[in-house]
């Protein structure tokens, strides 16, 4: 009796026994399970807090921003295409490889008369018109202005300020552009719902054919040795006609100077137009140099010690006929200088 009872006890024990230790198995898988799911869900929170700064920073980004556009140094002008195939039948390619003849060496000692003399050139006038002339070649735009920004543009020249005509002070492309255009403003940029996005810079559109006149700076030398008078022209500026955004007209004024001993290997590269013969077209620089154009005197060391414009003579500002006729007498005496050398 008591053996059974020992063995129903030692029974009862082990059941007793496996029951706890399966019970304190579950409460730690439980405990252990519990942890997980809480570093589970900070983990979520973690990422979802994540993903809202990320798309706050999206958000930023495409905010209205207006960013500067590194400025280039360079002009407004139009770019002109080039011709894929040879656009004519004669090989004119020696023409881009023409070199100006050099001048010739004039002495000091040799000069016996020497002034200086500003002229006006209005390419209005009808010997002028091939100034105007407004084709596209594969050289780019054919009016003489675009010869000049064209040259400015590839750096071939050195552009002098306008302050004074002695070439003192150079100018930068983007001072030339100015000088051009005015200032810059600024201008709204809206997009396709009409919502501004920004702004940008931008100058007023060049109009070439508004610059019609140009100056000229040259020297009349007697050259004793050779027996003969020399025209060595120093400088070219456009003139352009200044009126303010308000409507006031400041008058016409100079742009810019431009060395022309500088532009002559520019200007050999270019033909002028003819109109009545094609085939015997001259270069810029021949045009130049054989005084194949009209400028009227402005302005002389003749019998000027105030060095004033003809304009600005005393009588004369108010009556454009006589500071045509002054001018016209200028030429005269440079003239009658010449032939009363001569003896027959």
């Amino acid at each position: 009796m008591n053996k059974q009872f020992f063995k129903y006890f030692f029974l009862l024990f082990l059941v007793a026994s496996i029951s706890n230790a399966s019970f304190a198995q579950k409460k730690k898988t439980t405990r252990a399970k519990t942890p997980a799911k809480r570093s589970s869900t900070r983990r979520t929170t973690k990422n979802k807090t994540t993903a809202n700064i990320q798309g706050a920073r999206a958000s930023q980004d495409s905010a209205v921003v207006v960013t500067e556009v590194p400025k280039t140094d360079s002009l407004p002008i139009k770019k002109i295409a080039k011709s894929l195939r040879r656009d004519g039948a004669v090989d004119d390619d020696v023409i881009k490889e023409r070199i100006p003849l050099a001048y010739e060496n004039l002495r000091a000692d040799d000069a016996v008369y020497r002034h200086k003399i500003w002229r006006e050139i209005d390419t209005r006038e009808k010997i002028n018109l091939p100034f105007r002339y407004s084709a596209d070649e594969d050289n780019g735009n054919q009016r003489f202005i675009s010869i000049l920004l064209q040259a400015i543009q590839d750096s071939a020249v050195t552009v002098f300020n306008s302050i004074d005509d002695r070439f003192t002070t150079p100018m930068t492309k983007s001072e030339v552009a100015k000088a051009l255009g005015g200032d810059e403003v600024e201008v709204p940029i809206y997009d396709s719902v009409g919502v501004n996005t920004g702004s940008k810079k931008m100058r007023n559109e060049i109009n070439l054919d508004s610059i019609y006149k140009f100056r000229i700076k040259e020297e009349v030398i007697f050259d004793k040795e050779s027996s003969r008078l020399f025209f060595r022209i120093l400088g070219i500026a456009p003139v352009k006609n200044i009126i303010t955004t308000m409507g006031v007209n400041l008058g016409e004024t100079e742009l810019f100077w431009v060395y022309y001993p500088d532009m002559r290997a520019t200007f050999s590269k270019y033909e002028v137009y003819n109109g009545k013969n094609f085939g015997a077209r001259m270069s810029w620089e021949e045009l130049f140099e054989s005084r194949m154009f009209h400028g009227r005197v402005i302005k002389s060391t003749i019998d000027n010690p105030y060095d004033q414009y003809i304009k600005n003579y005393k009588g004369l500002s108010e009556n454009g006929i006589l500071q045509l006729m002054e001018g016209e007498n200028i030429t005269e005496k440079i003239f009658n200088y010449e032939q009363d050398l001569w003896s027959y």
